[in-house]
């Protein structure tokens, strides 16, 4: 068992270091393609070159991370094979088909129309390029609906039952509909998108405050901007949403994002803990920061619970998440970016309208600026903190309360897993320096003002063929000589 043990150990630490690594790229593409969709049909609508130089411009990032998410997702998912085969044998049946999905329906249809969206701006008629940037923007949030289906079914399976140690599926429409798929999939498409406002807008406040191209990042800031004014709002009740359904589905994972030992009961008031240091081998927190009776407010609007929160300690050690302090925080860190994100949608909003962000005034608003440079990489956090929560929480089940992780894992030699989990560290640190390389490299170049617009005729000074009036040279025969 203590081998065993130790392979579980390193195929689980092998899996988030892929799982989390990958998902740094998929977040851009995923809400930029969307970005891209809105200023390539601004620039049709209103033919103001700015939106077709924005399109160009903001491409780049979308290709560099389309590239890196490719190459970091293959491996990602060959470890259902490689590393966790019984798991793969047991749910097969549907687990599978639906990351055939992804790869089939959604990855496919986007790297098809990748290419033209990229290079065919002259080649194309601009309604066809247009419905390009179109499909490849759905192709990859489509791959963000099947993803999200593939493990919101690990949460709350449904649709079928296990047989002999197989999932037998009975109803693939209820399995995809299973109750964590509709509030996951918005709550990540809202992710990414949010991640990528405030990225774009992030990197159009450095321009700014460099001086450089002030009216035209302007234009890229106000847009990012718009779309936060709905996207922020949403995001969080959706999130609310989302942790409902853990009060209602996953009672152990809610008590671990609570660090809660002790059951609450129905029909009274909890307290909600703010910070706290919890302690899993006394069971308890060493010390913490309640707000009182503020626990049924954030679960269900309302003072009095309708339902108990059960505390840690009514399942045994074996059947509850470990790692509770990680959990805990990574709620928390999630929470607090979202509100900021929030807060910082509805400062600028406020400063838009009083006229401070026009392109004379928006250089003087430093301060502004720096917190939407501040806030371009806390979305990749916040998204990162969220898939813990998700995934850690969900321990000690891979397939919730149906199949326990220790029965998941291939029986591998640890040594080859700790070498696999290693060439894979190293791997990854190489390309995560080279994307930071390219895409500084990017930032540091940055827009071309000069590409010719699609459409537009270039009007060259026309040539003078008047024949010119003869001079005679009037130096000395010496000179001339």
């Amino acid at each position: 068992m203590e081998f065993l043990a130790d392979s579980i150990v390193l195929s689980r630490m092998q899996f988030a270091l892929t799982a989390i690594f990958h998902m740094l790229w998929p977040v851009l593409t995923t809400g930029m393609g969307i970005y891209l969709v809105i200023v390539e049909g601004v620039w049709l609508k209103t033919r103001n070159p700015d939106y077709y130089l924005h399109a160009r411009f903001w491409a780049k990032f979308y290709v560099l991370n389309f590239g890196i998410g490719v190459a970091t997702g293959i491996p990602m998912e060959f470890q259902f094979g490689t590393n966790w085969a019984p798991f793969s044998e047991a749910v097969g049946n549907f687990f599978g088909s639906v990351i055939g999905f992804e790869a089939s329906w959604a990855f496919m249809l986007e790297a098809a129309f990748l290419g033209i969206m990229l290079f065919g701006w002259e080649r194309v008629n601009p309604t066809i390029h247009y419905l390009s940037t179109i499909l490849v923007a759905f192709g990859a949030n489509l791959s963000t609906l099947w993803i999200l289906t593939a493990n919101s079914w690990m949460q709350t399976p449904a649709g079928g039952e296990l047989v002999n140690g197989k999932f037998i599926v009975h109803d693939y429409f209820q399995a995809i509909l299973n109750p964590f798929m509709v509030n996951s999939v918005l709550h990540m498409f809202f992710a990414t998108l949010e991640t990528s406002l405030f990225v774009i807008g992030g990197i159009s406040a450095w321009y700014i405050l460099q001086q450089r191209h002030e009216a035209f990042f302007s234009k890229s800031l106000k847009i990012a901007l718009a779309a936060a004014v709905a996207v922020a709002p949403l995001q969080i009740y959706i999130g609310h949403l989302s942790g409902e359904q853990v009060y209602h589905y996953q009672p152990t994972k809610l008590a671990a994002m609570e660090a809660q030992w002790e059951s609450s009961p129905a029909g009274q008031p909890a307290d909600w803990s703010l910070v706290a240091i919890p302690n899993e081998k006394a069971e308890k927190n060493d010390w913490e920061i309640t707000i009182p009776n503020a626990l049924g407010y954030i679960l269900e609007f309302k003072q009095n619970l309708s339902e108990p929160v059960r505390g840690l300690k009514e399942w045994k050690p074996e059947d509850r998440p470990h790692m509770v302090g990680l959990i805990y925080y990574a709620f928390r860190v999630m929470i607090a970016i979202g509100f900021f994100f929030a807060a910082l949608m509805l400062f600028s909003t406020l400063q838009w309208l009083r006229g401070k962000l026009s392109a004379e005034n928006i250089t003087q608003q430093r301060w502004l600026m720096r917190a939407w440079v501040f806030a371009a990489p806390l979305g990749y956090i916040a998204v990162e903190s969220g898939w813990i929560v998700r995934c850690v929480g969900r321990q000690p089940w891979t397939l919730y309360g149906q199949i326990r992780t220790v029965d998941s894992a291939s029986r591998l030699p640890a040594s080859n897993v700790l070498v696999s989990l290693t060439s894979f560290a190293v791997v990854y640190t190489v390309l995560f320096i080279a994307a930071m390389y390219f895409g500084s490299r990017i930032i540091r170049t940055g827009p071309n003002l000069e590409l010719p617009i699609p459409g537009v005729e270039i009007t060259k000074p026309a040539v003078d063929t008047t024949p010119g009036e003869f001079v005679p040279d009037e130096r000395p025969v010496e000179a001339q000589q």
